[in-house]
């Protein structure tokens, strides 16, 4: 978030109050920029580090953050995020030139390994990628919510700017979601290596502009956020889903536009970076306030640089792809910055370097090609490739320079790593750092292969072999595997089943179990159709459900068999409808049992199925096939132990 100390606008003196802080501060800004404060001598690199936590068994979140800090009270550098589940470091400060990319990647490995040694004896681990794909729905309820005030007060904020009735998830790839969620948590998802570059005033604008053009182009090449809630959709699904999940907006029947909070952005920047400071204070009410005591126009007039406090509090809350910064150097002038938070975290520590090292590169380079990005492309074409990119990653056409279309693999090889390499020798970048780091964005582009391609090509694989779980659990081992190895993604071999032989599925919850590709009937179908639908697709059970959704019945092949037994005939009436015959109050069971659970009630009860419900609405269905494949695997390990 930024600014720590922050909370919610209680009553309107206080948000009064704050409005006439951030107002100040951007008149200090104005003045600052206007008289040449700021430090322009000197070009640094920095960057966060954001991850997940995973217990060591199950590969599912670990939600001990606050126990883990617990135990690296001595790591000033790491911190907590939103969730419970999450961890995020923040690395030094560089002057962006000789050995700044290897003295980060040792850095970022470093931290990462210190934090791994302590998480052991909490049998959890952590992972880099940029949405776990073993998260399911409930890890994002608001009792995973990290227990300090500032998030308190940013769910509170956001929901109390909430139109409609809940948040909404819609996204299709290969697979669609569809889903409502009851917070804003599900920001939690996603994680990311934010990157930052230190620019002067005079070329904010114009590098600004660049960051916008190659925001499409990198995350092409550094997609690695396919999968959500075991659904396979866009190759950088977090685009999409940090945007929905703090969504607020809801439809209407005017065309009246409203922004989200979350964004690629409105128009190029023309002038400076007060443009953006000022459209989003315009476009977004104020959400948290800060006791902010110092006077940011008075320290000026003594000589002193503020650190704008009230400002950073609201841009903490305005989510821009390409994110202003402003800060104070340790020689006390302030500086500007731009964040790049496109880059997602991982697949390894070497991958993500070379990510930030082809941004950065492509920065300096594409400025010195083209001071004034604006008369090579337009606006329109950035922003659909920005979206384009973040659905199809690596496969992307995009509309370049000229109306030229082009692949990104084209684009990357034929153009923008040759500027990346000259960017970084413009900085003088040691040569082995340039080669080690844009060979990988080379052998990336040339063997089309990146995080999230990799992770689709696994998960459809292993898919086919195992239950939906296994199959994520598997993924998300191999990750950690590889991501120990710190081998560059492209390198990566596709796992298989055998490869993760502790899998044990004891304590699988029904909502990650469960069929959720129904085929129902409602109470007034035909027993006929019934009976042809079962054959047809193979199944022995065919819940019952309203025109709303909700369970009203069952109909299972053992009935069918009475049916057509007995002539058509039920206690003595002709049936002809599924209401005539179905089991009407049939035994369910609710997502968040376990399967040991649901096994139970199966067994005691004598049942061959138990339909989903929540709320009363048909949501999946387990059966004993289900139980049939999961026992099958757990048998075939036995005796893979017993060989051996």
């Amino acid at each position: 978030m930024g600014e720590q100390r922050v909370s919610l606008v209680q009553d309107e003196v206080s948000m009064q109050q704050f409005v006439k802080k951030l107002l100040r501060d951007v008149q200090a800004l104005e003045y600052m920029l206007d008289n040449d404060w700021f430090e322009k001598d000197i070009v640094r690199i920095g960057a966060e580090q954001e991850m997940c936590l995973v217990h060591r068994k199950t590969y599912k979140p670990a939600t001990i953050a606050m126990e883990a800090l617990d135990h690296m009270k001595d790591y000033d550098w790491v911190e907590t995020e939103l969730a419970k589940f999450n961890l995020e470091t923040n690395l030094d400060p560089r002057e962006f030139t000789g050995h700044c990319l290897s003295e980060l990647e040792k850095e970022n490995a470093g931290k990462l390994d210190k934090i791994s040694d302590r998480l052991k004896d909490m049998k959890a681990r952590l992972i880099l990628t940029g949405i776990l794909p073993t998260l399911r729905k409930y890890d994002l309820e608001m009792h995973n919510l990290t227990p300090k005030k500032r998030y308190y007060a940013l769910m509170e904020a956001i929901n109390s700017q909430l139109q409609g009735s809940a948040y909404e998830l819609r996204l299709s790839g290969i697979d669609e979601l569809l889903l409502r969620h009851n917070s804003p948590l599900l920001e939690a998802c996603n994680t990311s290596f934010q990157v930052h570059l230190q620019v002067s005033p005079n070329n904010f604008a114009p590098l600004y502009n660049i960051s916008q053009v190659l925001a499409a182009p990198v995350i092409a090449v550094a997609a690695n956020s396919p999968i959500v809630f075991g659904k396979r959709l866009w190759h950088e699904s977090r685009i999409a889903l940090f945007q929905q999940a703090l969504d607020v907006r809801t439809t209407n029947e005017h065309m009246r536009q409203r922004s989200p909070r979350v964004s690629f952005g409105t128009n190029w920047l023309n002038e400076s970076i007060m443009e953006i400071y000022k459209e989003d204070i315009a476009r977004f009410r104020v959400l948290l306030s800060a006791d902010v005591e110092e006077d940011s126009i008075k320290l000026l007039s003594e000589g002193k640089v503020p650190k704008l406090r009230a400002l950073q509090v609201h841009n903490s809350t305005v989510y821009r792809w390409n994110r202003p910064c402003y800060g104070v150097s340790p020689n006390g002038q302030p500086h500007l910055r731009i964040e790049n938070r496109v880059i997602p975290a991982g697949p390894t520590v070497v991958d993500e370097v070379a990510n930030a090292a082809f941004w950065l590169g492509a920065m300096v380079g594409m400025h010195t090609a083209y001071p004034d990005i604006r008369a090579k492309i337009g606006w329109e074409d950035a922003q659909d490739n920005f979206i384009k990119s973040a659905k199809f990653g690596i496969d992307t056409k995009f509309t370049w320079f000229g109306d030229q279309k082009v692949t990104a693999t084209d684009l990357l090889q034929q153009e923008l790593i040759p500027l990346a390499r000259e960017g970084l020798k413009q900085r003088n970048v040691d040569s082995g750092d340039i080669d080690r780091y844009m060979g990988i964005i080379e052998e990336r582009a040339k063997m089309h292969m990146s995080g999230s391609r990799w992770q689709l090509r696994a998960y459809t694989k292993l898919s086919k072999e195992v239950t939906r779980d296994e199959a994520l659990c598997g993924l998300t081992a191999s990750i950690i595997k590889n991501q120990k190895a710190n081998k560059p993604v492209h390198t990566w071999d596709l796992p298989n089943a055998e490869d993760m032989p502790d899998y044990k599925p004891a304590r699988l919850m029904v909502d990650e179990f469960m069929e959720t590709d129904l085929f129902t009937v409602q109470k007034d179908d035909l027993i006929e159709l019934v009976a042809e639908l079962m054959d047809w697709r193979k199944i022995r059970y065919m819940p019952v459900e309203d025109s709303k959704g909700k369970l009203v019945g069952l109909i299972t092949s053992r009935l069918l068999l009475r049916y057509y037994t007995h002539q058509s005939r039920l206690n003595g009436k002709t049936a002809t409808c599924v209401k005539d015959i179905m089991i009407k109050s049939p035994i369910t069971v609710g997502p968040n049992e376990t399967i040991v659970q649901a096994m139970r009630t199966m067994r005691d009860k004598k049942i061959g199925c138990l339909p989903v419900v929540q709320n009363d609405e048909l949501i999946g269905i387990i059966t004993e096939m289900d139980f049939l494949r999961i026992t099958g695997r757990l048998m075939e390990r036995l005796e893979a132990e017993f060989e051996d």
